[in-house]
This record gives structure tokens, C-alpha cells and sequence, in this order.
């Protein structure tokens, strides 16, 4: 014991070439022991560097080290470890590497595997891949083993109630010896961020990490003979092996005992028939389940290395493998005796699969010079049998290989095998052309950057509770089965919710001058059908630039002159009007919001937001692109520019409230004839001087001719005659 402390011993330790005095604090130190020891100048993991010193006046030499102050985390030691230092075997060697004699000097790869393999989430399906590479053969697994006489299909059978089940095998294990694994069964599962538990459910893991095949290990005492497949009642009760009461419903598949579940398929067993430290006799499981199913349920309980194998797809051939491989480990390392036979439920086809393909169409594809001897070997690396007929290549695919189904995907193969590097890059030989498909949306959507907007690109995915919002049509949200986020559960209708949130998103990190637009697509069900339409969606707030250091504050009539030189480039120049709407959205302010039509029909909305959704000024317009493009317009017209000088007249009209701009304007062009060449209102006044239930509204006029300047004499009748009809079609006078 340490002189100055209750707790710390010193102790002498032998460390091969010398004798150290080391004070250590461990409850489990004792003479005689084995022990990891860090000396001075080592290194441990978390950066923590090991140094002689004096600990309350002892002199200490290195650490007497634990399994985490190795980097061994907590869940994969023992409870002894946890709490103290780790004792090595009688058999280790002082001055050795603890590391080498415990066998974790092993490497750790870890590969980032692409969502369609699920081939190789096993070391086997990694082997074929490494092997194809390198040009390897693939060692066989070891599959042999010992059967009594007594055959299980005598004393066990399966049933299987649902299409969801294809394939289902047991075999079974009798006396079984609970103990623990060997250390490399360990170390490999740890390596895989498995925790050892004991040697039976280590070798379930074992198989499942080694071949891919999932496997579940029943207590066969607490079976009655007979295992039933079948989904689950809904509200069915099921205890699983967290010790939950899980609530099932009628998309869960159960395994039961005939009268009860005792497992979900796939993702979890129960806790009555799990193994436990006196179970003898072990009931072992290979089967295929519907992966929908699986991830379904799995998502509802836990995601596992069990349930994404399943999810993936597996081999069958493999569930056969899987279930002779853990015969045989449990026969080597758990004592086992293996009962006779197999009990088998199988509506799978176990064939190779058949793909006819040709070298030139593998070439043509990847625009390589591969020849076809190349390409067979490439195949043949690859565990694919090949028969040639007459240039045709017929490929037989294993059904381990669940990623290939057509010719497109062998040739990614032979690009992959063979090395995209080694293709000799090359120009097309054939000549190209423009496409027109969206043609016009790329004229549209160079045209707005022109006017000196901003695109952006949104999420199409919202909330639930948003796809209503700035919107009066009526149709049901499109809400997707299994959305990743709350948030964003469900497809927008409107674009004006996406540019609203890139809005928000703006002005929170102090950008108030927005001018931004999305040509993109909305979403909706409407009578039991699913539609959707391409629609553009406008942003206006703060100051628009409008010229060398000129700016100026966004108004209604500045997002509305955007959408008529928008309208006008397509081709629909007075053609369409704006009025006020009709059935608007409470989101949007009720006296600046206005209907977007083409011969009656009701193309989009323009207005200002209301002051609840935002305090600050943003206007906003949706046009429907699907429903706009729809109505035919002729050839685009231009004009020969007036080689005369324009002349620019401004008239101020006090009219009553309730008329619109646009029959003013419709009149005023009526009025002005052929010299009238441009009406545009710049100014709305309702203040002191007007009488109430009036408005000032501003008119610019351009007046041109292309023969001649124009003269105040020939201009100022016009604007009499301006004046005196819309006096007479609408009571306007003057505003003095």
C-alpha cells in the first residue's frame, strides 16, 4: 500500500529488461498478475502522454494501463474491466506488445459502400469484389460438419402464412456449452463495432458479418415444435429482447410459436425464447424477408446490421451457406451436436441470372476498345460465367450479385473492373444539335437575370401545415409516405413558401435587399389524380438596383414592370391584365394584390405580402408556366426603332377609388392614335389636397413618329382629346 494514501498501491513490476516501480490506483491490482504497462515517453490514445514522476511522494515509472486507457471502448469490455486495470493470460510474455498478444493489432477499412450494394456488407461479398480487383481466387468457407441421426423434420416444422416470407430454413443445435467466444471471434466482432455477448450469439453475428445472411437463435426448449410465419394482428402484443412490450401492427411480420409471436422478422427476437446462460438445445434461423417490410418495422423499433442486410437484399444461396456456417462454428466452439436435416420453406429462384450483351455494345456504351478476351476475363474476375455465340456474350450473374439485372449494369462493370482511367478520352463522332425541350424556359429564365434578378434553387419539400399558405385553389397536399424530416413532409403547391424561407433566411444575417426568382414546380392531387405545374415565383423587398448608382425602393409597380416585360418576351404583349383579385390569400395585403389574366383565364397573382406574415415590404407574383404557356401566341413582331426623337408628356388624372388603372390606360391609348407610342402609370396619390374617395394616379405618355420630330403644336391636341375622354368615361379632371 502507497504510504500516503488509502487507495494506491506500489507496485514492482517486471517489465523484461528491468524491474519498475509503477503506484497504481486499480481496486483489482494484485502480485503475480499480467498487466498492460504504458512506460515513460508512451503515448495513449486521447493524447495522453505517459512520464516518470512522484505521486504523493512515490516514485512511478510508467501506468499500469485499463482497456479504455488503450482505446477500447467501455461497451466491449467486461465488468471486471470497466472498473480496473486488464489481467493479461498466464501465457504473455513481459517485454512484449500487449497489443499483438490480445490480437487487436489488426487493420480496421472501413468502405463507404454505394446504396445498391448490399453484396458486399460482408467480408465473402468484400472478398469477390478484392478478388475480381486483384485477379484472386476466393477461398471457400468452411461448411462441414457432424449430424446425429435423429432428423428435425421429424420432431419440427414451419409454417409460413405470408407472401412477405420466401425463404425460411432451421436446423438445430443440441447441447449446447455457454461460454465465451474465442478471441478472434472477439476482436473481428469488436472490429466491426460488435459487442461480444457469448460464444453462441457471437457466432450469430459472426456468420451474419462473415457470409452477410442474417441469422436468429431461438431457445429451443421454450418452442413447442413448430415455428409459424405470419403477419402480425393489429395491436398484438410482443415483449422483445430490450425487454419493451412492443404494440405490432398488420405491416410487421412476426415469427410465433403457433399461439404467439415471439419475434419480429427480421429486426428483433423476444424476449421468452432468447439464449440465456442455461439454454442447452438452440433453434437455429436462416431466412428472406420483404425488405419494405423489414424497414418498416425496423424504423418503428431499431435500425440494426441485421435489418439493413435485409433491406438490401440477400442471396439465397447465401441463407443456405449462412445456416451450414453456423452449424459448423457451433459444432467447433460451442460443443454442439447438430440434429439431421434441414427444415425448409423455399419459393426462390436459386438460378443464375441470364444477360445477353455484346463487346461492341460494351465499347459503343463507354467508348473504349476493350476486346472481347478482355472483356471476358473481366467477367471471369468477377464470378460470372460466359458462353459465346457469335459475338454474343451470354453472362451468367449469381444471385449474390442483387445490383445486376440488365446489360447497362455489366457494362458498368467492365468500366469499373477494367478502370475508367485506362479509357482513352475521345471527341463525340457525332454531330450535335440544341435541344428544345425547354427552350422556352431558358429564354424566361435569361431574361429575368437580364432584369437584373437573382435565381435560386429551393427545397420542394415543405411542412404539412405550410402548402396551404398563400394559395385559395383547392386540391389536397401530395404528403410523402416516409419523410425524412417533419419539416418537410410534404410536396409545396406554391413557390412563394421556398422563396419566403430563402427571404427569412436573408434578412436574419442583415441582407434586406432581395431580388430573386425560381422557375420551378408545385405539386398537387386533385379527384384521385396526381398533377403537377411548372410555375415561376418572383421576390421583390428593399432596394432594386436600377442602374449605375441608382437604386430604388421596391414597390408594387416595380415587381409588376418585371412580369410585363416578362409576359411581353413571351410573346402575350396586351394580351393580358392585371386586376384586382378576386379570392386572395389572407397571407397577402387586400389592397396591393392583383389577378394575372390571358383571355379569362387566371394565369397568376401578384401583390404585397400582408404586414402579419411580414413587417417589412415584400411583394411577391406566381405565375403558372403550364398554364401560361398553354395559350398560343404568333410570331414575334419588332418594330424598326424611330430614327426621330420621342417626346415625354406626364398628366395626372384625379379619378375616383374604385377605377382601375387599366381602363384608364385602355382609354388613354384609344385616345392618343398612332403617335402614342408608350402609357405607363408612375405615381398613385391619395393625400391632402385630393377629396376623399378620390385617387391622383400619374400617367407617363410617349408620343413618336418615324417620320418626323414631333412639335408641341401636334402633341397638345392629343392630350386634349386624352383628357376630355377619359373625363367622359370616367368623371376625371386635372389634378391642379
Amino acid at each position: 500500500m502507497h504510504p500516503n494514501s488509502d487507495h494506491l498501491h506500489i507496485c514492482t513490476v517486471d517489465v523484461g529488461k528491468e524491474t519498475l516501480k509503477i503506484v497504481c490506483g486499480a481496486p483489482n491490482v494484485k502480485a503475480g498478475q499480467k498487466v498492460i504497462v504504458a512506460l515513460d515517453g508512451a503515448e495513449l490514445p486521447g493524447g495522453i502522454k505517459i512520464k516518470k514522476g512522484n505521486i504523493r511522494g512515490e516514485e512511478s515509472n510508467g501506468m499500469i494501463c485499463s482497456l479504455s486507457e488503450i482505446g477500447i471502448e467501455s461497451k466491449y469490455q467486461s465488468e471486471e474491466d470497466k472498473t480496473g486495470i486488464h489481467v493479461l493470460g498466464s501465457d504473455a510474455k513481459q517485454g512484449e506488445d500487449p497489443i499483438k498478444y490480445m490480437g487487436l493489432d489488426d487493420e480496421v477499412i472501413d468502405f463507404d459502400l454505394t446504396a445498391n450494394r448490399g453484396d458486399l456488407l460482408s467480408i465473402l461479398g468484400m472478398a469477390y469484389e478484392i478478388g475480381a480487383i486483384y485477379n484472386k481466387k476466393v477461398k471457400d468457407i468452411g461448411l462441414s460438419h457432424q449430424e446425429d441421426d435423429e432428423d428435425i423434420n421429424k420432431t419440427f416444422s414451419v409454417d409460413v402464412k405470408t407472401d412477405n416470407c420466401k425463404l425460411f430454413l432451421a436446423k438445430r443445435a443440441l447441447n449446447v456449452k455457454i461460454k465465451e467466444s474465442p478471441d478472434f471471434i472477439k476482436n473481428r466482432l469488436i472490429a466491426s463495432g460488435i459487442r461480444p455477448i457469448n460464444n453462441v450469439v457471437d457466432i450469430s453475428n459472426y456468420v451474419m458479418l462473415e457470409t452477410g445472411q442474417p441469422l436468429h437463435f431461438y431457445d429451443n426448449d421454450s418452442l413447442k415444435g413448430k415455428i409459424e410465419v405470419r403477419m402480425a394482428k393489429e395491436g398484438e402484443k410482443l415483449t422483445t429482447l430490450d425487454e419493451v412490450e412492443r404494440t405490432l401492427s398488420q405491416d410487421d411480420i412476426v415469427i410465433s410459436d403457433g399461439t404467439k409471436a415471439i419475434g419480429l422478422a427480421g429486426v428483433m427476437g423476444g424476449l421468452d425464447t432468447e439464449i440465456k446462460e442455461d439454454t442447452k438445445n438452440v433453434l437455429i434461423e436462416a431466412a428472406i424477408f420483404d425488405g419494405v417490410k423489414v424497414r418498416l418495422t425496423s424504423k418503428k423499433i431499431v435500425r440494426s446490421e441485421s435489418s439493413n442486410r435485409f433491406e438490401k437484399g440477400l442471396d439465397p444461396n447465401r441463407t443456405y451457406m449462412g445456416i451450414e456456417r453456423a452449424c459448423a462454428l457451433l459444432e467447433k466452439y460451442a460443443d454442439a451436436t447438430i440434429s439431421q436435416g434441414t427444415v425448409v420453406y423455399d419459393k426462390l429462384d436459386k438460378e443464375d441470372k441470364k444477360i445477353e450483351i455484346t463487346a461492341e455494345k460494351i465499347n459503343n456504351l463507354l467508348g473504349s476498345n476493350i476486346s472481347e478476351k478482355e472483356i471476358v476475363d473481366i467477367f471471369s474476375r468477377l464470378g460470372f460465367k460466359v458462353n459465346l455465340n457469335n459475338n454474343v456474350m451470354e453472362v451468367l450473374v449469381p444471385r449474390r450479385r442483387i445490383d445486376i439485372s440488365i446489360p447497362e449494369d455489366l457494362i458498368e462493370e467492365v468500366g469499373r473492373i477494367y478502370g475508367v482511367n485506362n479509357i482513352e478520352g475521345t471527341l463525340p463522332k457525332v454531330p450535335t444539335i440544341p435541344g428544345k425541350y425547354d427552350k422556352k424556359t431558358r429564354n424566361l429564365r435569361n431574361k429575368i437575370i437580364s432584369l437584373g434578378l437573382n435565381e435560386v434553387l429551393s427545397y420542394i419539400l415543405i411542412n404539412d401545415q405550410e402548402v396551404q399558405d398563400f394559395t385559395t385553389d383547392e386540391f389536397q397536399a401530395v404528403k410523402l409516405l416516409d419523410p425524412m424530416s417533419e419539416d418537410r413532409n410534404t410536396l409545396r403547391y406554391s413557390l412563394i413558401n421556398s422563396l419566403f424561407k430563402i427571404y427569412e433566411y436573408n434578412v436574419a444575417r442583415g441582407n434586406k435587399d432581395i431580388s430573386i426568382f425560381e422557375i420551378g414546380k408545385g405539386f398537387y392531387k386533385r379527384d384521385e389524380k396526381y398533377g403537377e405545374d411548372l410555375k415561376l415565383c418572383i421576390l421583390m423587398s428593399g432596394e432594386f438596383y436600377t442602374g449605375i448608382n441608382s437604386k430604388k425602393d421596391v414597390d408594387f409597380y416595380i415587381i409588376k414592370g418585371i412580369v410585363q416585360e416578362v409576359l411581353d418576351s413571351l410573346g402575350y404583349e396586351n394580351r393580358y391584365i392585371f386586376s384586382p383579385a378576386r379570392n386572395a390569400s389572407e397571407k397577402f395585403h387586400p389592397g396591393q394584390i392583383a389577378d394575372i389574366t390571358i383571355q379569362n383565364r387566371n394565369i397568376g397573382i401578384i401583390g404585397l405580402l400582408h404586414p402579419e406574415v411580414s413587417q417589412n415590404k415584400v411583394y411577391v407574383c406566381e405565375i403558372n408556366l403550364s398554364e401560361l404557356l398553354d395559350i398560343k401566341t404568333g410570331n414575334m413582331k419588332y418594330k424598326e426603332i424611330s430614327k426621330f426623337p420621342s417626346i415625354k408628356k406626364d398628366i395626372a388624372l384625379v379619378v375616383n377609388q374604385n377605377i382601375e388603372s387599366s381602363a384608364i390606360s385602355r382609354v388613354i391609348k384609344k385616345a392618343g392614335g398612332n403617335y402614342l407610342s408608350g402609357v405607363e402609370v408612375f405615381d398613385l396619390y391619395e393625400g391632402k389636397g385630393i377629396a376623399e374617395g378620390m385617387k391622383s394616379l400619374a400617367f407617363s405618355l410617349t408620343f413618336t413618329s418615324f417620320d418626323k420630330t414631333l412639335t408641341d403644336e401636334e402633341i397638345n391636341p392629343i392630350i386634349q382629346k386624352i383628357i376630355e375622354q377619359t373625363g367622359k368615361e370616367f368623371g376625371a379632371t386635372l389634378r391642379q
